[in-house]
């Protein structure tokens, strides 16, 4: 058979980076790793071709070539999807759906035929089988958590690695913590499952000998929900880069309590993790509780990012504002902790009632829900009655994120992680491209754009005081460009 796989476009948004891969020149931040995962169960005799809408168009002869049309969306990606279903079914096409977008409900199915529930790796087996028979089922759905020991190697032949600014890769699925406004749990589970090491280099390795020498994103739920088989796939991974002599750097995303974890941090610079993103949420202790994010109750949560940020590694965070014990100040309270901690790429969003989380049905029982989720936190936009007025919390939000992503402002937190952080570890692969960014971020932010003042004191403080983190300055300017560029269009 011939499959054709998509994935649908990612809207301009924050997570999109769009803005700032120009300056790189790449068309999309990350690779569909789930579409690459999937077609590598497929039978080795079917022909598979992907396109991401990332990265090109889906053309009319991509459809006429395929028997069979693939998608895996996201919430956020719901519009794109509707457009990729009626375009195949204009052709003539059945589309098969999976994903995090899919739940069952046949309000969810946006219009496809065959829907898959859940993870993968047990359901293709007679997903193929009733292919090749002619005879799908409306819906697959999983009976619990498969084994990871049956997760393929993905499909790296079917894209362009040079099209993507990192490339993505998965250890683990699940959490062991459940958060109201997190559907983790929902989906992959509460335990975490895991690759075994060696597996888990094997997939760096594919990449490693397919020449891909960049950052590389761990996509697991929680990086370190594990933390004893943590540190036994670290010690794996700087054994097999001492052998291997790859350059490739990792990030990925964890919880904040690896801070009180020395040896782990440790390890992880060692293994060349330069990046981690955590969910810090919020200052206010009253939220925290709430939401029941207790591991953030456990530590002072300045002090855990300093902890992390002096062990070598960059925290980006994710931040929300709209919970119910959120105060009128929580705007400058947010700004201050971002400030003060040095969180350059802060991800701030305003709360969403994502189906299949607890605050989902705690709404709902409440008569508080508002329409369906837009899977966009960033949009300034809420699907549930606030506490707070909707009115106040709007407005405020894109003050705060303007006031987050002003040039002045956003190079003093720069300057506060470089005071902070030492680089330790493999050091980052420079390429052409790093010069061509260069070049661009010096002609766009320093003569073209508004900030410009800003942006050359920046360049000359970095210049005078940590010329060894000249390259990871500017890449965060250019990061943040992209931000700027996003909060003013809030």
């Amino acid at each position: 058979m011939n499959i054709l796989l998509v994935e649908p476009r990612t809207p301009d948004t924050f997570w999109s980076m769009r803005d700032a891969l120009r300056f790189v020149g790449k068309r999309s931040a990350h690779p569909p790793l789930g579409l690459l995962t999937v077609a590598a169960m497929l039978p080795a005799d079917w022909n598979c071709r992907l396109v991401d809408l990332n990265v090109r168009a889906l053309r009319e002869r991509d459809l006429a070539w395929a028997d069979h049309v693939f998608v895996s969306a996201m919430l956020a990606q719901s519009d794109s999807l509707d457009e990729v279903v009626r375009r195949s079914h204009a052709a003539g096409k059945s589309v098969v759906g999976g994903g995090p977008l899919f739940t069952g409900a046949e309000s969810d199915r946006h219009g496809v035929d065959h829907v898959v529930v859940g993870e993968a790796e047990e359901l293709a087996p007679r997903l193929v089988a009733d292919l090749q028979a002619g005879r799908p089922a409306p819906t697959y759905t999983a009976d619990g958590f498969p084994d990871l020991a049956l997760t393929p190697l993905p499909r790296w032949d079917l894209v362009r690695l040079r099209d993507y600014a990192s490339m993505a890769v998965q250890w683990s699925r699940g959490c062991p913590f459940d958060c109201e406004f997190c559907d983790i749990v929902a989906l992959n589970g509460r335990v975490p499952r895991h690759k075994s090491d060696a597996r888990f280099i094997a997939e760096l390795d594919a990449l490693d000998r397919r020449g891909w020498g960049g950052m590389t994103f761990v996509v697991d739920d929680n990086f370190a929900g594990n933390r004893r088989r943590c540190r036994d796939l670290l010690r794996a991974v700087i054994d097999w880069r001492r052998a291997s002599g790859s350059r490739m750097v990792l990030m990925t995303e964890a919880s904040v309590d690896i801070a009180g974890d020395p040896e782990l941090l440790q390890l992880m610079v060692l293994a060349g993790f330069k990046k981690v993103f955590l969910g810090i949420e919020t200052p206010s202790a009253a939220s925290l509780e709430e939401c029941r994010k207790l591991q953030n109750l456990r530590c002072d949560l300045a002090t855990a990012v300093a902890t992390i940020q002096r062990a070598g590694l960059e925290v980006m965070g994710g931040f929300i504002v709209g919970f119910d014990s959120d105060e009128p100040d929580i705007f400058d309270r947010q700004f201050e902790f971002i400030q003060k901690t040095g969180v350059a790429t802060a991800m701030v969003g305003l709360l969403q009632a994502v189906p299949r989380t607890r605050l989902y049905q705690r709404l709902a029982r409440e008569g508080r829900l508002r329409g369906a989720s837009h899977g966009d936190n960033t949009r300034a936009a809420f699907n549930f009655e606030p506490r707070l007025d909707r009115d106040f919390l709007i407005r405020n939000y894109r003050q705060l994120m303007r006031r987050l992503y002003d040039p002045g402002t956003y190079y003093r937190r720069i300057q506060v992680f470089l005071e902070r952080s030492r680089p330790r570890g493999p050091r980052m692969p420079h390429a052409w491209s790093d010069i061509e960014a260069l070049v661009k971020s010096l002609w766009l932010m320093g003569v073209i754009h508004s900030g410009r003042r800003a942006y050359w004191s920046f360049v000359t403080r970095t210049l005078l005081r940590h010329p060894d983190r000249f390259g990871a300055a500017i890449t965060l300017a250019i990061t943040g460009f992209h931000f700027r560029r996003v909060s003013a269009s809030l």
